[in-house]
């Protein structure tokens, strides 16, 4: 029984010897904040160029409510990294479309990350939700993101990507590709190789 209990300790400790994490380089970010600036451009307008644009119709019910080639915005993300893969954030975003279309929407956006840590590649799915009155009010809009978040210093990365944007204006929609570039501040400061003493 005694002969038991000994191999039992031994294998046991051996596991927890042998089995350790390396505690210098955690793999989860905890809790971060996210500000984005993006820019894109829109690859649906068929509508402009089907349309007669001098027709009463269209200039006091289509051309109001279509969106410019360009647009660009801003986002805030704040949320919580509980798996080394997945996190899941929210936040707001500012959308500039047009001169009539301000946009602001809340978010929520799961996170997908692989290789987490000093060159970490992401990829972010995201859904908003008008909440201000603009042009169109009650909007909304998928977004699809791919990008490499890179170690700045301790708690800080810097990342870029290129996003894919579908936004329900009313009765039209648009589709927009572009870049974003922005920076993650996190908690636990050794995510990354930089917070490592």
């Amino acid at each position: 029984m005694i002969k038991n209990l000994l191999l039992i300790s031994v294998l046991l400790f051996s596991v927890t010897a042998f089995s350790q994490v390396d505690d210098s380089k955690k793999p989860k970010m905890d809790f971060y904040v996210n500000p984005t600036l993006n820019v894109g451009y829109n690859l649906g307008n068929q509508i402009k160029d089907n349309q007669n644009k001098d027709s009463q119709y269209y200039q006091q019910y289509v051309a109001p409510y279509l969106p410019n080639k360009i647009t660009f915005g801003m986002s805030v993300i704040g949320g919580y990294n509980f798996l080394p893969n997945f996190a899941i954030g929210t936040g707001l975003k500012y959308s500039y479309i047009d001169p009539n279309f301000h946009m602001m929407y809340w978010l929520i956006q799961p996170k997908f990350i692989f290789n987490p840590g000093d060159e970490a590649f992401f990829i972010d799915v995201t859904y908003g939700k008008q909440f201000n009155h603009s042009a169109v009010s009650n909007s909304d809009f998928w977004s699809l993101k791919a990008g490499l978040q890179v170690a700045y210093s301790k708690r800080l990365s810097q990342e870029g990507g290129l996003f894919l944007e579908r936004f329900q204006l009313g009765s039209s929609s648009a589709i927009f590709i572009g870049l974003s570039y922005g920076i993650t501040i996190f908690s636990n400061k050794n995510y990354t190789v930089e917070g490592i003493e």
